[in-house]
């Protein structure tokens, strides 16, 4: 995973470019289907036809040298292939991080941005709700009571242990109770490896980044497969459904809101609640009672002036 970033971020365009146009068929398009096909998908110039460029243009394009590329053509080109919105935005964030002025030393290591106090108070705050803070690479940075209990099976990983910080992907691919506790597995691993996959678009030039896909992919067939895939997703959030070893079976809908933090880092913070009135909410609730802490009441501050 040290070769230079440049080969990444061309090879990670080529390839996501081969991988839309596969999936395309000519009757998608509006295309005549012609004589029988050897590879699945659309014919590069049937992609540079739909885009309004020329063949020679567009396999340059395929091949990964965006250099000087206008976002309009880039526009045409997610047009063409009919790429949803999170697609369109990875490849218009592939493409800036190409241009010269966005390069950085291939040693380059992004300085993880320090969580303001203020920040986990908000989320100490949210009680009856588990909360917490992710980055870009899916480590959980800041957290409340109930999230550590409702997540203390990832946060008790040996994945995590040896380095300080409870991370998703490495908990879904190298703990193997992951697929016991998450009732939806396989959906929930392709989305973490969709988000994943969304920020090194965002920073391909992020070593730590590099060296955790590089790690999974070493040690995960199913990581292998699934980032192959180039699938893409920039926000995540529904429903979730989790096999608890205290509390047994809770549903849980969650939502992203943005968390904007200095020099550029993209977190995010992820509220889980139950819907009231189910099982799931009283579940919830039983776990907060447990997670609730302890502590012993302290005196007021005006019986400590008068010493009452």
């Amino acid at each position: 995973m040290d070769s230079p970033p440049g080969r990444h971020n061309r090879s990670d365009i080529r390839d996501f470019l081969v991988s839309r146009r596969a999936r395309l068929t000519p009757e998608r398009v509006g295309l005549p289907t012609g004589p029988r096909r050897r590879v699945p998908g659309l014919r590069r110039e049937e992609v540079a036809a739909l885009a309004g460029v020329s063949t020679e243009w567009y396999t340059r394009l395929e091949k990964g040298h965006v250099g000087g590329v206008s976002e309009e053509v880039l526009e045409a080109v997610a047009r063409a292939l009919r790429l949803d919105e999170d697609e369109r935005t990875y490849l218009l964030d592939l493409a800036r991080a190409a241009r010269p002025a966005r390069r950085r030393s291939p040693s380059a290591r992004r300085k993880d941005v320090a969580i303001p106090s203020s920040v986990q108070w908000m989320v100490d705050s949210m009680t009856m709700a588990p909360a917490f803070v992710r980055s870009g690479r899916l480590d959980i940075v800041a957290s409340n009571a109930l999230c550590r209990a409702l997540y203390a099976p990832m946060f008790g990983s040996d994945t995590t242990r040896d380095r300080g910080r409870a991370n998703f992907p490495r908990y879904f691919f190298l703990d193997p109770g992951s697929r016991d506790f998450f009732v939806d597995w396989e959906e929930g691993a392709r989305a973490t490896v969709a988000v994943l996959r969304a920020e090194a678009g965002r920073e391909p030039h992020d070593r730590a980044l590099r060296e955790l896909v590089g790690e999974l992919a070493t040690l995960s067939p199913d990581f292998r497969t699934m980032w192959a895939s180039h699938d893409v997703r920039i926000r995540h959030e529904g429903v979730k459904r989790l096999d608890h070893p205290e509390v047994g079976r809770l549903e849980m809908t969650f939502r992203q809101l943005d968390l904007p933090l200095p020099q550029r880092a993209v977190h995010d913070l992820i509220v889980y609640t139950a819907e009231p009135g189910t099982p799931w909410e009283d579940r919830l609730k039983l776990l907060a009672s447990w997670a609730a802490p302890r502590a012993t009441p302290a005196k007021p501050a005006w019986k400590e002036a008068t010493g009452s």
